[in-house]
């Protein structure tokens, strides 16, 4: 089904979780940990390398900048027994505004890093082919049928002062059966088709397509196939051992890898990558407090022989939509599903 909204549309892809053909691929880093049992959609993820290479990269560029290039600078241009006056304001705004900096920029991560302990990822049984949606400020939990979870993905335009812009968005959601509330959660996505497939990788995950992090995210990060789902020291290493590569290759020129190595120095090398695993960790010990005790208990693997199978309705609507595919690759996906649903007798 599609839904007009004013400036774009809204295309269902789900009740009833159906192949879209697009690679699963979770661009937005919605998936913070999946295992053979279940998958952890939403929450914030985990927290990145990048902010604290700002953080580093900020401060020690200003405390540089204050202590050595200001003062070396008013060495060339002043007479001597001026530029001695100056550089104790020099030195004093470095260390003043250093701290100062530090504090402020450190503050807003601490609140970030706050509001990410409280948040509950949505998980994905697929032994159970169930999804379990915890309220954060009540701690109840809700488990809806895969089958029945709603998806959707948003293409929006809008007028800005910057001109006319393009947005797209991948949702997930369930109307809750007593309150009639929906439940949902929704992530932006650089593309349409991107967008589809940050879904295509929940219902490749859930129907044993895909079978770890590594074959659902992107394939440009520095990532190694055995890495932990986290950013950390290995994200750094993983970077530089590219750009080594990449020089022996002769894809980068010294230019490019001086200024590169000069930012990483002045990160301060592999702090960022340390100070993020730390947080990591905190929120690895946070998180399952979280949740109920019910909700652990329904995360525990199942015999073989329990595993929830696909209705007869999803496999026969899945092989129309596979072959209606294959007849025409190039036909938009709303189409196939909605020809391949009347085909079937299913009404949306």
């Amino acid at each position: 089904d599609t839904q007009a909204i004013p400036g774009g549309r809204i295309t269902y892809l789900a009740p009833l979780p159906l192949s879209t053909g697009q690679p699963p691929l979770d661009m937005s880093k919605a998936v913070s940990e999946l295992n053979d049992t279940w998958l952890d959609f939403g929450g914030g993820g985990w927290p990145n390398v990048f902010g604290w290479q700002l953080i580093t990269s900020g401060w020690c560029g200003f405390v540089l900048l204050c202590l050595l290039g200001l003062p070396a600078l008013s060495f060339l241009l002043l007479p001597a027994a001026m530029a001695m006056s100056v550089y104790g304001g020099f030195f004093w705004s470095g260390v003043v505004g250093g701290l100062a900096g530090l504090f402020i920029m450190y503050l807003g991560r601490y609140m970030g890093m706050k509001d990410l302990k409280r948040s509950i990822p949505i998980r994905f049984n697929r032994q159970r082919r169930e999804v379990c949606f915890t309220l954060t400020d009540t701690q109840e939990t809700v488990f809806v049928p895969w089958e029945s979870l709603m998806a959707w993905v948003v293409e929006a335009r809008g007028a800005t002062q910057y001109g006319v812009q393009q947005q797209y968005g991948m949702g997930v959601g369930y109307a809750h059966p007593e309150t009639g509330k929906c439940l949902k959660l929704e992530y932006m996505a650089a593309g349409l088709p991107l967008a589809i497939s940050n879904w295509e990788a929940l219902r490749a995950y859930m129907e044993y397509e895909v079978n770890s992090l590594h074959e659902i995210q992107d394939p440009h990060l520095p990532r190694g196939k055995d890495d932990p789902p986290w950013e950390g020291v290995h994200t750094l290493r993983n970077a530089r051992r590219r750009m080594r590569e990449g020089r022996a290759k002769g894809e980068v020129g010294p230019v490019f890898a001086f200024f590169w190595y000069a930012y990483h120095v002045i990160e301060l090398w592999n702090l960022p990558g340390y100070l993020t695993e730390w947080e990591a960790k905190r929120l690895m010990k946070t998180r399952p407090q979280l949740r109920p005790a019910e909700v652990e208990e329904w995360s525990k693997p199942l015999p073989k022989e329990q595993w929830a199978k696909p209705s007869a309705e999803l496999v026969r609507l899945s092989a129309e939509v596979n072959r209606l595919r294959q007849r025409d690759p190039h036909r938009p996906i709303e189409e196939i599903f909605a020809e391949a649903s009347r085909r079937q007798g299913i009404e949306a």
